[in-house]
């Protein structure tokens, strides 16, 4: 709700594509930063801890942005820094939460599915959340959906303190922070069929999965619509990634997902190319949820590889390098991706990114199955 009401008010004042891709690099650019030193922590420390610290900072943020919106005659310039700090912490925060899950699961071979179904609750949040906040924007106004956030955050932090977990180990730690990050570096060189995944996952953040930046465009411009259609759009997207995740969550062969992973990018172009081509709702919502059970499918996979494959030891720094390629380089695919819209415009700089997704993917097909026919 948070997210998709900061993107609409920034729109709605400014009507620039370059600085609505702004704000996203605003929001996600600190993940790039800072992530691999998120990933070291985790390893490093409590990662339950580490997550506590981390949702608490987030009710913070939320709090000051609902203050800020409700009470005071704020800019473009306001949102986007409480953006950055937003940004900032979930370079923390996902590392932890995302190792978390082999702390909270106790046989391995159910870690794949945990993660799995973690992603589909986080769909379904993205499925209910931007319909819900279109709605609240239209009646009420952008301060109530911030507000909705803030007091969520009591639920997110009384769940943590109800968990019961392992009790906590402390490893002794011989080196330096900054050995650890080139450990995790090295271990990602050694291990090709990680690197390749990262790589893979970098590019699509860069050049296709910032789709969504272009959303207000899309729903004032081309389809004529108002907040109500920007947050259906972004709901159909979550229809189609809740839908792939609960296809995960139960998927019990794992030594088919490289081949799915293939059949989920391919996926992910087709929808994303003719959803450029859509002009009427039904069809733009109908693409907008093949384009979201691609992409759902296509980073889950990748998550799930890297944390399924890798060492324990490793598990933080990879899942960073994993936040460092997702929430990192989708920034900068943000800025990009606005520049290129202002230009050329949003629909064709859709068509674009659909092309990217199915060239990439083309160029990664030939290791990809190569490694399914070596498990």
């Amino acid at each position: 709700m948070q997210r998709t009401a900061v993107y609409w008010v920034i729109y709605v004042q400014t009507h620039s594509a370059f600085i609505l891709g702004l704000s996203v690099f605003a929001s996600q650019f600190p993940s790039f930063l800072l992530s691999l030193l998120g990933g070291t922590i985790a390893d490093r420390y409590d990662r339950f801890k580490v997550l506590l610290l981390t949702q608490i900072a987030s009710m913070i943020q939320a709090v000051v942005m609902t203050l800020v919106v409700m009470f005071t005659d704020y800019s473009v310039v306001e949102l986007i820094v409480l953006s950055v700090m937003l940004g900032i912490i979930n370079a923390f925060d996902v590392p932890a939460r995302q190792s978390l899950v082999h702390v909270m699961v106790t046989h391995k071979e159910d870690v794949a599915n945990a993660i799995a179904l973690n992603s589909s609750m986080v769909n379904l949040a993205r499925l209910i959340g931007p319909a819900f906040a279109g709605l609240i924007l239209e009646t009420f106004g952008a301060s109530i959906c911030f507000m909705l956030n803030a007091l969520s955050f009591i639920a997110v932090i009384a769940s943590l303190l109800l968990m019961k977990l392992p009790a906590y180990i402390a490893q002794p730690h011989t080196q330096k922070v900054l050995s650890d990050l080139k450990d995790g570096l090295r271990y990602l060189k050694a291990t090709p069929s990680l690197g390749v995944l990262v790589l893979l996952l970098a590019l699509m953040s860069l050049l296709v999965l910032p789709y969504t930046t272009l959303f207000p465009i899309i729903a004032k411009e081309t389809l004529g619509g108002d907040a109500t259609i920007y947050g259906y759009l972004n709901s159909f997207v979550g229809i189609g990634a809740f839908s792939g995740a609960i296809l995960l969550a139960s998927w019990r062969n794992s030594s088919n997902l490289r081949k799915l992973l293939l059949f989920a990018t391919t996926l992910f172009g087709i929808g994303l190319f003719c959803f450029a081509l859509s002009h009427t709702l039904a069809l733009a919502f109908f693409f907008c949820t093949i384009a979201g059970f691609g992409m759902m499918l296509h980073t889950t996979i990748i998550n799930t590889l890297l944390q399924t494959t890798s060492s324990s030891e490793m598990q933080g720094r990879v899942i960073s390098y994993f936040a460092m390629a997702f929430f990192g380089m989708q920034p900068i695919g943000a800025l990009l991706i606005g520049t290129i819209s202002h230009y050329i415009g949003a629909s064709e700089t859709l068509l674009f990114q659909g092309c990217m997704a199915l060239l990439i993917i083309a160029l990664f097909s030939p290791y990809l199955w190569k490694s399914t026919q070596t498990q």
